[in-house]
Order: structure tokens, then C-alpha cells, then sequence
């Protein structure tokens, strides 16, 4: 009991006094509604007082909508989206610092701030362009997902049948111009094959921005070993997931089950927000199906643990999808987060792993992207 209680009072402590940065929360549509980040919320995943109760200092935004809105209502949606981000740093000015660079990072990190950064969730709201794109960069988008759960006109997603065999001509020019823009490309929700085309087409690391591992759970949102392999030895980084059907095995083959259900259901609550509508269907879903498994925390650690062991503890890092879907019993909102760091030391991890691990590798990587988008710019 003495050896546990030390344990977690050192864990406490290397928690709280680091730079907690996550890569994917879904909560940004609430921002341009009544919604308020500052106050605490019994629904969903966080806000400001329950990310300050567990630790969490940094996030990406999501920026997303559904991959069948195309067009100029695409571009529309989304620059609502990032004006809703960019007017909650000016409404909180001491508590929120809009983030750009590694260094803003830093700094906001250092001022006691949240440093608010912002990740594109699917190639389709650049409407085919670059220019488009560019914008984007300018107004803050930190990575650009390639594709969400449906094919781009110039990307094959993790979520639909293969057409164009990985990316085409011009996929691999927006992959030119994520680079040249020092924007992140991010991997997950693409097909393997447009994994293995961006890997080859960027010559900056990539990041999988909320993706798990394959071999624990089969999804194929997940990364598999060799796609983990690869992804670190450009120097990217694996942003582990926590959705429960993405990190437990019973529970993705009860999602296979019910996929064809599940997805008549998501078209028909398509207009609703996520946190009324998943309750919904886990409802509907159990009533034809039963009722479905049900993940533990624990295996959020289990996949950081497997991908440590495959390629160091310098390409892992946290992508939970927090207010994106069904979280595992234990990690029911961001206050539960102390636990992961508390898990790590249990099974040995050095303090300067599980700081990389929390954030530190994030930071890292959005400035190798950066210093690689300063060479492309001298070279041209």
C-alpha cells in the first residue's frame, strides 16, 4: 500500500507539471452555439474546468463535418468552425492562447494558458483546391486529415470502397502543399494504401492524429504494425484513440455486427449533435442486437504500451476523440486522464517517456514540420 501510494503521488506530480496536449477532441461545433467551454458541463467530454481537474493543457480542435458535405457549403461550415475557435481565444484571453507553432505551444504552456490549436478532419472541405487550403493554413489549421470516412474526389478513405488506389496526382500535390505550408499531414481514416502513397510523396514526418493499433483491435481506423513501423521511422508520431469500439476487440466485432443498423441510424439523426445522438443509437442498436461489450480504460494504456514496444516512446502520443463517440468505462471525460500517466509509471516507464507520451512528441513533431516546410520554401 505505501509503494502504491508513492507511485501515485509521483505520478500526480509528473501529470500535473506537464505539457498534456491532445490531438483530436470532436467538441468544437458546441463553441458556435449557447455552449459555454468555461463552465463545467455534465455531458460530453470536457470543458475548461474539467480539463483543468484532469490535467489536460492542450488540444486540437477538430475541425469536421460529414464527408458527404462538399463544396462551397464545405468551406462555409468550416470557416464557421474556425471562427468559433478563434473567437473563444479572443473571448478568453488569459485562460486560451491560440496556438500556430511548436513555440506558441511552449509559450502558452509556460503562461498557465490552454494552447487551442486546430486539425482539419477530412480532405473534402478544401473544395479541390489549394489555394483553399492555403487559407486554412493561414487561419491557424495545424494538419489536414486526408480523408474522413468517405473517399475524397482525390483520396480513398478507411471507410469506403477503394477508387482511386491510394491518392491520386492531385492528392499527392495537397500532400506537396501540406509540407511547403508546414501543416501536418494526418493519416488517419485513410485507406492503407493512401497511407503508403503520402508516406512516400511527404518529406515531412506525418502524424496520425487519432488512430490505435490494429493488432489489438482489428478496426481499420487502426494502424497495423507495419504502418506503425514506417510512420516513426520518418520521425511521425501514433495519436492513440480511446473510442471503445477502437481499442477493444469484442467490442469492434459487435460493431461489425451492427455496422449496416448503425449506419441507417446515423443518416437518419444526421442533423442532431453527436452527444444526443450516439446515446440514441447505442439504445436503438441494443434493442435489435443486444446489449454490446464493454471496453475498460485500461486498454487506451495497452495500445500506448504496444505501440511503445514497436518503435520507443517517441512516436506515441494521445488522439482521444473526446466528444467523438462512446469513451471506455473509466475515462468517462478528461478528469480520468491522471490515470494513463499513473498506468505508465506502474509498468516502469521513465518520467521523460511519459511527458513525450502526454505531449512533448506532438510539440516536437509540429516543429520538425516546420523546420522541413523552411528548408521547401528555401529550395523553391
Amino acid at each position: 500500500a505505501a509503494a502504491q501510494n508513492a507511485v501515485a503521488a509521483r505520478a500526480k506530480k509528473i501529470h500535473f507539471s506537464s505539457l498534456i496536449l491532445d490531438t483530436h477532441i470532436d467538441v468544437t461545433p458546441k463553441l458556435q452555439g449557447d455552449w459555454k467551454f468555461g463552465e463545467r458541463h455534465t455531458t460530453g467530454h470536457i470543458d475548461l474546468p474539467r480539463m483543468k481537474e484532469g490535467g489536460l493543457n492542450g488540444l486540437f480542435f477538430s475541425i469536421y463535418m460529414s464527408g458527404t458535405v462538399t463544396g462551397p457549403k464545405a468551406v462555409n461550415d468550416a470557416l464557421q468552425r474556425i471562427a468559433a475557435v478563434h473567437k473563444l481565444a479572443e473571448d478568453m484571453p488569459d485562460k486560451v492562447m491560440l496556438c500556430k507553432t511548436a513555440a506558441d505551444v511552449r509559450l502558452a504552456h509556460r503562461q498557465g494558458k490552454i494552447a487551442g490549436l486546430m486539425g482539419m478532419e477530412g480532405g473534402h472541405m478544401i473544395n479541390n483546391s489549394l489555394p483553399v487550403l492555403r487559407m486554412y493554413a493561414e487561419l491557424g489549421v495545424r494538419y489536414l486529415t486526408l480523408t474522413h470516412s468517405v473517399n475524397t474526389d482525390w483520396a480513398d478513405s478507411s471507410g469506403d470502397q477503394p477508387k482511386h488506389n491510394g491518392l491520386t496526382d492531385f492528392g499527392k500535390d495537397v500532400v506537396r502543399e501540406l509540407n511547403r505550408l508546414g501543416v501536418m499531414v494526418d493519416i488517419s481514416h485513410v485507406a492503407d494504401k493512401t497511407f503508403w502513397d503520402a508516406l512516400e510523396v511527404s518529406k515531412a514526418p506525418m502524424i496520425a492524429s487519432h488512430s490505435s493499433c490494429r493488432a489489438i483491435s482489428g478496426h481499420p481506423r487502426n494502424m497495423t504494425d507495419e504502418m506503425i513501423k514506417a510512420l516513426a521511422a520518418k520521425g511521425g508520431v501514433i495519436q492513440i484513440n480511446y473510442l471503445d469500439s477502437f481499442i477493444d476487440p469484442q467490442l469492434y466485432e459487435y460493431t461489425q455486427k451492427t455496422q449496416a443498423a448503425r449506419r441507417e441510424l446515423m443518416q437518419k439523426y444526421q442533423s442532431e449533435p453527436r452527444e444526443t445522438v450516439f446515446p440514441k443509437i447505442r439504445e436503438e442498436l441494443a434493442k435489435q442486437f443486444g446489449a454490446p461489450p464493454q471496453a475498460n480504460w485500461e486498454r487506451i494504456v495497452e495500445h500506448i504500451d504496444h505501440a511503445v514496444k514497436l518503435v520507443g516512446a517517441d512516436h506515441v502520443g494521445l488522439g482521444s476523440d473526446f466528444d467523438g463517440g462512446s469513451m471506455p468505462v473509466g475515462m468517462e471525460d478528461c478528469t480520468k486522464l491522471p490515470q494513463i500517466t499513473e498506468a505508465l509509471l506502474q509498468k516502469g516507464y521513465k518520467e521523460t517517456d511519459i511527458r513525450k507520451i502526454l505531449g512533448l512528441n506532438t510539440v516536437r513533431l509540429m516543429a520538425d514540420v516546420e523546420r522541413a516546410a523552411r528548408q521547401l520554401q528555401k529550395t523553391k
